[in-house]
C-alpha cells in the first residue's frame, strides 16, 4: 500500500511514542525547545505573508504557511506539547505509565514556552519585525492584542478546535511512508486550523510575548495586552481546550476505534468466507485441460 491504513498508524504511533519516551530528559528539553523554536518561526511567517490582506485572501495565505512549524518538528523529531496530548493513546493501551506521559507533557510545555519566549526575543530585538517599514511590528501588537481579548470560553473552544486539527495532521503524518507524503498529509488540518483562527497554545506562546516584547521596542500603544492577560485569557483556557481536543476527541477517539480488544481492525484475525464450502480430502480433482496438455507433450518427448 501507498500509505499505513488507520490501524497500522495507531501502532506506527505508539512505537514512536516509546522510543520518544525513552529519551533522557536533557535531551527532552532541548528538542522542546526546539519546537518552540520552529512553532515561533513558522507563526511570524503566516504574519507576514497575510500582512494587508484581508478577509478571505489574508486567511488563505496565513493558512497557506502557518504548517510550516508543524512540518519543522514532526520531520526534526522536536518535542510539540499539544502533538504530544496524543500520549493518551500508548497509555490506554498500557505500553507506558502515567508517569511517563505527564513528565513528556511538563517538560514539552515549559521547553515550548522557553522556546517561543527565544524565539520573540530574537525576533523582535534583532528587528525582524522592521519588515514593511516597522507595519510587522504594529500588526504583530494589534494581533497579540486580538488574541487576548477572547473570553474564557470563547479561548477554550477555539483550543479544542485547535488541537483537534493539529492531532488530526500528526495522525495523518504517520500514514505516509516518505517524506513528501508526510508533508502532505499533515498541511490541511493546520493550514484549517490557522485560516479559521482557531487556537493552538504554542503559537500564542509566542504571538503575545513578541507583541509585548514589540510594544517595548517601538513605543506602540498596547491597549488589551499585558502579562497577566497571557496566562489568563491565553494560556490557561487555550492549555485546557488543547487537551480536551487531542488527548480526548482525537486520542482517546482514536484508541477506541483501532486498539480495543472488541475492534474490528485486528490484523492478527483471519478473514471468514461463509461462502466458501469446504473441500473433501477424499475427492480427486482431475487436472486441467493446459495440465493435460503437458503431460502429453513430456509423454511426447
Amino acid at each position: 500500500m501507498l500509505m499505513n491504513a488507520p490501524p497500522e498508524i495507531a501502532k506506527e504511533y505508539i512505537e514512536s511514542a516509546i522510543r520518544r519516551l525513552r529519551l533522557p530528559i536533557p535531551k527532552l528539553v532541548i528538542q522542546s525547545i526546539y519546537a518552540g523554536f520552529f512553532i515561533s518561526s513558522g507563526a511570524l511567517c503566516s504574519l507576514a505573508c497575510s500582512y494587508r490582506l484581508t478577509g478571505g485572501d489574508g486567511r488563505y495565505y496565513s493558512g497557506l504557511v502557518a504548517p510550516i512549524g508543524i512540518m519543522l518538528c514532526l520531520c526534526c523529531d522536536a518535542e510539540l506539547f499539544t502533538a504530544n496530548n496524543l500520549l493518551i493513546i500508548p497509555l490506554f493501551c498500557k505500553k507506558i505509565f502515567i508517569a511517563d506521559m505527564l513528565i513528556n507533557w511538563l517538560i514539552s510545555f515549559f521547553g515550548n514556552f522557553i522556546g517561543c519566549l527565544i524565539m520573540a526575543l530574537l525576533m523582535v530585538y534583532g528587528h525582524v519585525t522592521h519588515l514593511f517599514e516597522y507595519a510587522l511590528a504594529s500588526y504583530l501588537v494589534s494581533f497579540g492584542e486580538e488574541k487576548c481579548s477572547l473570553s474564557f470560553g470563547d479561548a477554550f473552544v477555539k483550543g479544542i478546535l485547535g488541537n483537534f486539527c493539529l492531532c488530526l495532521a500528526v495522525w495523518m503524518s504517520f500514514a505516509a511512508k516518505d517524506l513528501f507524503s508526510k508533508i502532505a498529509a499533515l498541511w490541511t488540518p493546520v493550514a484549517l486550523m490557522r485560516a479559521v483562527g482557531y487556537e493552538h497554545l504554542v503559537s500564542d506562546m509566542f504571538y503575545i510575548p513578541a507583541a509585548l516584547f514589540a510594544s517595548y521596542e517601538y513605543d506602540l500603544a498596547r491597549n488589551n495586552l499585558n502579562w497577566g492577560k497571557l496566562f489568563y485569557k491565553s494560556i490557561i483556557p487555550v492549555l485546557l481546550g488543547n487537551l480536551i481536543g487531542g488527548a480526548i476527541l482525537v486520542g482517546f477517539g482514536y484508541w477506541y476505534i483501532y486498539l480495543t480488544p472488541d475492534n474490528c481492525c485486528d490484523r492478527s484475525a483471519k478473514p471468514q468466507n461463509d461462502n466458501v464450502i469446504p473441500i473433501d480430502n477424499n475427492v480427486q480433482i482431475p487436472p486441467s485441460n493446459n495440465q493435460n496438455i503437458i503431460n502429453e507433450e513430456k509423454v511426447g518427448n
